[in-house]
């Protein structure tokens, strides 16, 4: 089959790599429908994650089963599945508790030895414990198709940023981040009732969606001026809920800044290239909680997805450029000189 391989900073290939079998009892192959890129990824194609040359890339897909091993018991060749960004075996403590990414026996896509999800098809090891059926007849649906592939991560780590901030009925939630995951974060806080939601963004292409998705406010400064910004909206007491979605410590120190005294952030922006943004005793003195992470998306899929199915919740906006495999690299291309907010893959 063909997969995208990623061999040194801003060098990725397509080429033929051997079909995926089952190997495990558990295990069931999947041929890829869509896939996409992730902002998380460009960390690996700018040389700031290490990579073995040659390993696979991509974290996000769905696709029909088309084999499944002896011991998978929950589907069968031709169902229409979403895989989450992490497998995991379904069975564990952290499993029940709705924690998979935590699963001892779990993993991501793409690390050394296993498949990444841009390419034809993936081994998916633990079926049973990984996957969520879709319905049948949403393959032949493609607007449908691009938005239930947002369960595999974005849709479900901007709700657990949503929960970790603690929006709730009536509250103030600030988004600080344009990305697509930021973008969800706007989704997820309109979906649990957030009365005021106040977007962070520069970029008018993303706070267009953002107001699309529910956003009542755009703030365009950054840094002091955001905070100020934020402040002034607010009456001077910041928001309830702060939903942090880049990672830099910039963009925490910013959260800081503008939640409310007694308030929350919310934090799923993958820390990179930087120290925290974090100030305890300043967290102490304005009693300001902060809980998030990688998100267990896994989790989320069942409730998110009767959402998404009625189009009641929509995030296919987010994904603004379309590439077959080939277009892979150019895709990664397109992220990264920002001229594309998240890139579908149809292989």
């Amino acid at each position: 089959m063909r997969a995208t391989t990623i061999h040194a900073p801003f060098d990725l290939r397509v080429e033929d790599v051997p079909d995926p079998v089952v190997q495990d009892p558990t295990d069931a192959v999947v041929r890829v429908l869509r896939a996409c890129v992730c902002g998380s990824d460009l960390w690996a194609y700018r040389g700031q994650s290490a990579r073995r040359p040659g390993q696979r890339i991509g974290h996000e897909f769905l696709g029909i089963v088309e084999s499944a091993g002896a011991d998978v018991t929950t589907f069968r060749a031709g169902d229409l599945v979403v895989a989450p960004f992490v497998w995991s075996d379904g069975t564990c403590d952290y499993c029940a508790e709705g924690l998979q990414t935590s699963c001892p026996r779990g993993g991501f896509w793409g690390t050394p030895g296993s498949d990444g999800g841009q390419g034809e098809a993936v081994r998916v090891p633990f079926a049973d414990g990984t996957l969520v059926r879709l319905p049948a007849d949403a393959a032949s649906d493609d607007h449908l198709l691009t938005a239930l592939l947002a369960l595999s991560d974005v849709l479900g780590t901007g709700h657990h940023a949503a929960l970790g901030a603690g929006v709730r009925e009536g509250s103030t939630v600030a988004v600080v981040g344009d990305g697509a995951v930021g973008l969800c974060g706007v989704l997820a806080a309109r979906r649990l009732g957030a009365e005021r939601i106040i977007a962070l963004g520069r970029h008018t292409a993303r706070t267009d969606i953002a107001r699309a998705f529910g956003a009542t406010d755009v703030v365009a400064e950054r840094g002091e001026a955001a905070e100020a910004a934020v402040r002034e909206l607010t009456g001077g007491q910041g928001a309830h809920a702060v939903i942090e979605a880049v990672g830099t410590e910039q963009s925490m120190r910013t959260a800081v800044g503008i939640v409310r005294d007694g308030g929350s952030i919310g934090y799923v922006g993958v820390p990179h290239g930087s120290g925290t943004g974090l100030d305890l005793s300043v967290m102490f003195d304005r009693n300001i909680a902060l809980r998030g992470g990688v998100a267990p998306v896994r989790a989320y899929i069942p409730e998110l997805l009767p959402d998404v199915l009625d189009g009641s919740v929509d995030p296919s906006p987010v994904f603004d450029l379309t590439v077959g495999l080939d277009g892979v690299p150019d895709g990664y291309r397109a992220m990264d000189e920002r001229t594309a907010l998240k890139v579908l893959v149809k292989p």
